[in-house]
């Protein structure tokens, strides 16, 4: 399933000018870039080695630098397309962090830079921007948190390509769910039947999850499958993402094990109209508050004003563990936000109706912002679904 490169060396290309352009506007010199989703963006490399330190160097002009294990030299070589692309510094598992880092940053002619590092990514380690800055006393350090994932927000071709193909992953993985829960089904059995149909379908590791879990974990946010053995009349969640090439495309359901308390249909349906009031709204120019609101006001307009969500779905594509939104910023389609939609953007679009006093019911789904609307790529049944 996986193609070498992920894309060709002019999209790659592209993505780089884009990003020096941006460089140019705010005078910076090199961008350290260390989110593995905007380093896969920027050059393809894909492996799950960054659980250690990994630094794209990214200057404004010349080749981009790679700091990363020197055990990830192979690795690095056959994605990254050395010596074409970048360069390759690998460092020892003794070697100081901070040191090697600077003398590399001399080597490169940027001891005296003006540099902007990540600095809200979750694997860039403090004491390396504190380093730099204490060792070399003639640069400066600012903050490039945002400025590529503000490029990955508008999808290609071959982006949508490989997030539709998720999308086929999606489904198979939601259907092996639906058709596994039962009475007397463990949580353990549903997530078994869950990757087993996500490999088969062409799928790899997502971000996180995939989350699975019944009535008496429901409220606990990303929990996941225990040995619990389903009881009829319970609920059971389930949220997962088919993942193609690092691309998500998340889908997620409540189930009903048995039987569905009172009321479930018609907290269904109004969680059903709520959906399609978002994906109504969503369209290239409308702001992202403006879809949240579309959401809110047929909730309200159930007598429910009281219940309100943080959002009602966030972007999503590029992702890495530990998690498929993208990195540490969640881009959420959210209340009073200004964010302007575009075509190629895609979300994961939720519309969730837990603990509002009237039944429970969530349903989720991709969607793609196309030049005219929206398009719903995952495909499995909204409808109450008892099992």
């Amino acid at each position: 399933m996986e193609e070498r490169p992920y894309f060709p060396p002019e999209e790659y290309d592209q993505r780089l000018q884009n990003l020096r352009r941006l460089m140019a506007a705010q005078d910076l010199d090199a961008c350290l870039i260390s989110s593995p989703e905007n380093i896969f963006y920027l050059c393809g490399l894909s492996h799950q080695g960054f659980f250690a330190y990994h630094l794209l160097i990214v200057p404004r002009d010349g080749k981009m630098a790679l700091i990363c294990r020197a055990m990830e030299r192979v690795t690095v070589e056959k994605w990254v397309v050395l010596p074409e692309r970048a360069n390759f510094f690998g460092f020892e598992d003794g070697d100081d962090l901070v040191h090697f880092t600077c003398d590399r940053l001399h080597q490169l002619g940027l001891g005296s830079a003006r540099l902007a590092a990540e600095k809200s990514s979750l694997f860039l380690p403090s004491r390396v921007t504190e380093g730099i800055s204490a060792n070399l006393p003639q640069a400066t350090v600012g903050d490039c948190s945002g400025l590529v994932d503000s490029l990955r927000q508008i999808k290609s071709a071959r982006e949508l390509d490989y997030t539709r193909q998720a999308a086929e992953v999606t489904n198979a993985m939601m259907n092996a769910a639906r058709e596994t829960a039962a009475p007397g089904v463990s949580e353990q059995e549903v997530a078994a039947e869950v990757h087993r149909a996500m490999l088969l379908a062409g799928g790899t590791y997502p971000g996180f999850g995939p989350f699975i879990r019944a009535t008496p974990t429901l409220g606990e946010e990303h929990r996941t499958w225990s040995d619990h053995r389903l009881q009829t009349g319970e609920a059971l969640f389930v949220e997962l993402a088919g993942c193609v090439n690092h691309y998500h495309a998340p889908l997620g359901r409540l189930l009903y094990i048995g039987e569905a308390p009172p009321g479930t249909e018609t907290m269904a349906q109004l969680c059903l109209e709520a959906f399609n009031a978002v994906v109504s709204t969503i369209r290239p120019g409308i702001e992202a508050g403006q879809v949240y609101q579309a959401w809110q006001d047929v909730v309200d307009a159930a007598g429910l004003s009281h219940y309100r969500r943080h959002h009602c779905g966030y972007m999503v594509g590029i992702g890495f563990p530990p998690s498929w939104v993208g990195g540490s910023m969640v881009v959420g389609l959210r209340h009073g936000s200004d964010l302007e939609l575009q075509a190629g953007m895609v979300f994961h679009v939720m519309s969730w109706l837990m603990g509002a006093g009237e039944g429970d019911y969530f349903v989720s789904d991709t969607a793609v912002v196309t030049e005219n609307g929206c398009e719903v790529i995952t495909a499995v049944s909204q409808r109450l679904h008892i099992v």
